[in-house]
């Protein structure tokens, strides 16, 4: 295995001092060394992908050298946009070296949402015209390196480490402030699906909120029947937008996380500006990407209040223990939508923490059954 600080080094010893990127778990050992090591203006955890990729083109421009960009190979389909019409050499030629977690890689085991992404991530970045290199436990990266920034040097243009699962080494991360708050995020969830009317549709975002929401249900021998979003990170704000114009008699409960939420917060001024009477939007905040290796986030420095007022949402409350968070219910039980509840998690989750035993057809399959009020098909 590649310890994180020997790949950082040979990084900085190319005279790149930027890196910007969005977390993966494959990466995210690199990710905790890089944190401790940059300060805030060397290293930028971005909402997006994309946001990264621009950020970097504009340090290169602003100080002629080259940044670097992380990010989980799902997350190309951010970045092509910036990467086709600003930093491709046909239009600005803007260097940068992209550092991909390989998810999903062919004969590796991994979730179903990252099987295909996995597959053509290679030819996602040939038809970039994005040059390559793989990255495993057993790879010499000063070599790979070498090659690549004198591509970039030549050409003007990206190119890419393709890292493989368990490459680099475990480094232990400094300790982050945990948010002011006694609960943890599958507590929450239970009291939620407590408090929650059996007809309500619930759409969860994708990491462990998931994972606890099925387990959850399960725990309470309850059928299957939310929409687990496996993939789409940032997205999930407005999957359940859609299901609440679809079937506006229904309550549609979104569970979303502070790093789904900012990773696309333009949904929020949509979801506003539609005025859904049905929609409560729920924000589990832990300040932290806690499915990938729990960096922090900006969600815990955010006026969530000011933003959902200012984006239209007709109400918003905020929940930090179980007896908080059901006074907080019963005033949406009152109101109107959209709403806002941000409720304050700890970071974490169990251990012994499962995954769904459905398979997201089925998922989607029992989900649609609760839409139309129709007995869930059998497996």
């Amino acid at each position: 295995m590649i310890e994180p600080s020997f790949f950082y080094e040979l990084i900085r010893q190319k005279g790149t001092d930027f890196f910007a990127g969005v977390p993966d778990s494959l990466l995210k050992h690199f990710c905790a060394f890089v944190d401790d090591r940059c300060s805030p203006k060397e290293h930028i955890i971005t909402a997006n992908e994309g946001n990264a990729i621009a950020m970097a083109a504009g340090y290169h421009m602003a100080t002629g050298k080259t940044g670097a960009v992380y990010m989980q190979n799902s997350g190309l389909g951010n970045c092509v946009n910036p990467l086709t019409s600003l930093t491709d050499p046909e239009v600005y030629g803007i260097p940068m070296l992209l550092v991909i977690g390989w998810r999903g890689e062919p004969g590796v085991k991994d979730e179903p949402q990252h099987i295909k992404q996995g597959r053509i991530t290679r030819q996602q970045l040939d038809i970039l015209e994005i040059p390559h290199a793989i990255l495993g436990p057993d790879t010499d990266p000063a070599p790979l390196l070498d090659g690549l920034f004198a591509h970039m040097e030549k050409q003007k243009s990206p190119a890419a480490v393709l890292v493989k699962k368990n490459t680099f080494a475990p480094y232990k991360a400094k300790a982050v402030p945990a948010p002011d708050t006694r609960l943890m995020r599958e507590e929450a969830l239970s009291i939620l699906l407590g408090l929650a009317d059996a007809s309500d549709l619930i759409v969860s975002t994708t990491g462990k909120t998931s994972r606890e929401l099925f387990e959850v249900r399960q725990l309470r021998g309850e059928k299957q029947r939310d929409f687990l979003t496996v993939g789409s990170m940032g997205h999930t704000a407005s999957i359940a937008m859609g299901v609440a114009a679809g079937r506006p008699e229904k309550r549609v409960l979104c569970l979303d996380g502070d790093g789904s939420l900012l990773m696309h917060m333009g949904s929020m001024a949509i979801i506003g500006s539609l005025k859904p009477d049905n929609f409560v939007h729920i924000l589990l905040n832990n300040a932290a990407h806690e499915s990938v290796g729990g960096q922090p986030t900006v969600a815990g420095k955010i006026d969530f209040k000011a933003m959902a007022r200012a984006c239209g949402y007709r109400n918003w409350l905020l929940a930090s223990d179980a007896e908080s968070l059901k006074g907080a219910w019963e005033e949406i039980c009152r109101s109107k939508g959209p709403q806002m509840l941000e409720i304050k998690i700890l970071p974490g989750s169990r251990d012994n923490l499962g995954r769904p035993t459905s398979t997201p057809e089925q998922n989607r399959q029992a989900f649609m059954a609760a839409c139309c009020d129709i007995p869930q098909p059998r497996y």
